[in-house]
């Protein structure tokens, strides 16, 4: 499992090391593992290391002095490197070692940004070494105008080099992954110690590229994560499997009420989500017409109209589909609520559920429905202050509801009203597409059906009681978009439709599940890439 934190748990990592006076040695840890990834990412692209060039952009603290000591064992690697000073002073020990390495230093105080901007962005390699992580507010005056010049220069893919952050962008808040304007897009980040959680968290994915951890000897020094992040490894081992004499009610019993005569489709596609994730059982209630839409595309679920109380199940998924005048179909959605077993509720269920719920309830929003939810429970959120600031917002609406809050986006997140939060960024962006969020409803409720009782089975898998709907919605949201991405693959990169999403799932599922009982080994090198 990947584990992310916030800077000040980075820094208080660090503390007894500095307490050591082993501050430089740190330094020259960071420096180290990034000038390492810098030189395999020059390999990896088929470049030379001798006689490629090297620009880094250093500010006046740590940061820059890990981007100066990494350029300059880069240039002991027969690399060109050219420092660009954005402050009127540099880490002393760090420029010296620079310069006697042989680097070039030019002062953006004495050269106009445009002009340095233009040299910079010709560089094979630019490191991003401003800002680090204890830096608020972003870049300011001259430097962000220059980190402004750079990224515009390399708008359009001109530049045929490539960005490195160092630790992370600068601008991008390692606590929330909020983003301060302008940003300098890295393909890669090597963040040190431990990957920080604005570098997991949507904008600050945005621009943080591939994410390196490069280790520096603090590892053993951190506690609870801010965020963490399923991978492969975890979802082996959190995929239910069912025993040899399993039959389909012990394999679980999804219920399900989506779908409207607007919307019928919504719960065509639910269903076919729970079915490819393993649910032993469908019984679907709504309207006939839909009813008899299900009966035709999935002859596999069991359809009526009657009430929630008569149907025996494990879990419910509702709302998918549903719009304020579905009453019976609203009022089934509060009913499944009610009946204290866990549920999964989607889009037109979300404004009829009660403001106060209960964590096994996983409420499932994008970012505009997430909004309306913050401003029913008195918050001022719109839409666009959500997805500039995704962590705080699902931390938000977990704690005010009461329940587990999935945020779909490019990198989905789940808050658990404890305070746990999970990341994941499995899929492709042709998931943005109509349909698919209803197979994601289904495939969580699938997964609750089956998962939802067992509290041993999370033990197994490192997975506290407080946080395992969480991590089963984060689950379901790997799986999904393990599913869309092999859907996408299958059509050489190209466009998808859900329906082909929940068609891939049992490969995608069949693939992990055979990654367990060590079939993952965790790479073996100076850095570890997360994504």
């Amino acid at each position: 499992m990947i584990s992310a934190y916030t800077g000040t748990q980075v820094r208080h990592a660090e503390e007894p090391l500095l307490a050591a006076g082993l501050g430089d040695v740190l330094m020259q840890r960071a420096a180290h593992g990034l000038a390492v990834a810098v030189i395999r990412e020059i390999n990896a692209r088929g470049l030379r290391v001798y006689g490629s060039s090297v620009t880094v952009l250093t500010g006046k603290g740590n940061n820059g002095g890990d981007g100066l000591y990494a350029a300059a064992f880069l240039a002991a690697r027969g690399m060109r490197t050219t420092a660009i000073l954005t402050s009127d002073s540099a880490h002393p020990q760090a420029l010296a070692a620079f310069e006697r390495a042989g680097g070039r230093v030019r002062h953006l105080t004495e050269v106009a940004p445009g002009e340095l901007a233009a040299d910079a962005a010709r560089a094979d390699v630019v490191i991003d070494a401003v800002l680090g992580t204890g830096a608020k507010g972003g870049l300011r005056g001259s430097a962000a105008a220059l980190i402004a010049a750079i990224a515009d220069a390399r708008t359009g893919g001109a530049c045929p080099g490539f960005v490195v952050a160092c630790d992370l962008p600068s601008g991008v808040d390692a606590d929330t992954g909020a983003v301060a304007q302008p940003v300098l897009p890295a393909d890669l980040t090597v963040t040190f110690g431990a990957a920080k959680a604005g570098l997991l968290a949507d904008p600050g994915a945005d621009f943080s590229g591939r994410v390196e951890v490069a280790p520096i000897g603090i590892e053993e020094n951190f506690q609870r994560p801010a965020l963490r992040r399923l991978d492969d490894a975890d979802i082996a081992a959190l995929l239910p499997h069912p025993e040899r004499r399993a039959h389909k009610y012990s394999r679980g019993v999804l219920g399900v009420v989506a779908g409207s005569a607007d919307y019928p489709g919504a719960a065509v596609l639910a269903c076919r989500g729970a079915l490819a994730a393993g649910v032993g059982m469908v019984r679907y209630l709504g309207p006939p017409e839909v009813a008899d839409l299900v009966r035709q595309s999935c002859p596999e679920v069991v359809c009526s109209t009657g009430a929630v109380a008569d149907n025996r199940v494990q879990a419910w998924l509702v709302g998918s589909g549903m719009g304020p005048g579905d009453h019976e179909q609203l009022q089934r959605a509060r009913d499944a609520v009610e009946s204290g077993l866990p549920v999964v509720a989607d889009a037109g269920a979300l404004p009829a559920l009660p403001d106060a719920l209960a964590p096994h309830v996983v409420l499932t929003p994008h970012a505009g429905e997430l909004a309306a939810l913050l401003q029913r429970l008195g918050g001022d959120e719109d839409r666009a202050a959500v997805e500039a600031g995704t962590l705080a917002a699902v931390r938000r609406a977990a704690a005010l509801t009461g329940a587990t809050v999935l945020l779909k986006g490019a990198t989905t997140l789940v808050a658990a009203p404890a305070g746990d939060v999970f990341g994941q960024s499995d899929g492709t962006p042709w998931l943005a597409t109509a349909g698919s969020g209803d197979v994601l409803a289904g495939v969580i409720g699938a997964l609750l059906a089956q998962l939802g009782s067992d509290v041993e089975h999370f033990g197994k898998a490192g997975v506290e009681p407080g946080a395992r709907w969480a991590a089963v919605a984060a689950l379901g949201a790997a799986l999904h978009g393990k599913a869309g991405r092999a859907a996408s693959d299958a059509c050489l990169g190209g466009p998808i439709a859900a329906g082909g999403i929940a068609d891939s799932l049992p490969h995608v599922w069949g693939k992990v599940s055979t990654l367990s009982n060590g079939g993952i080994r965790k790479r073996n090198s100076h850095s570890q890439p997360l994504r």
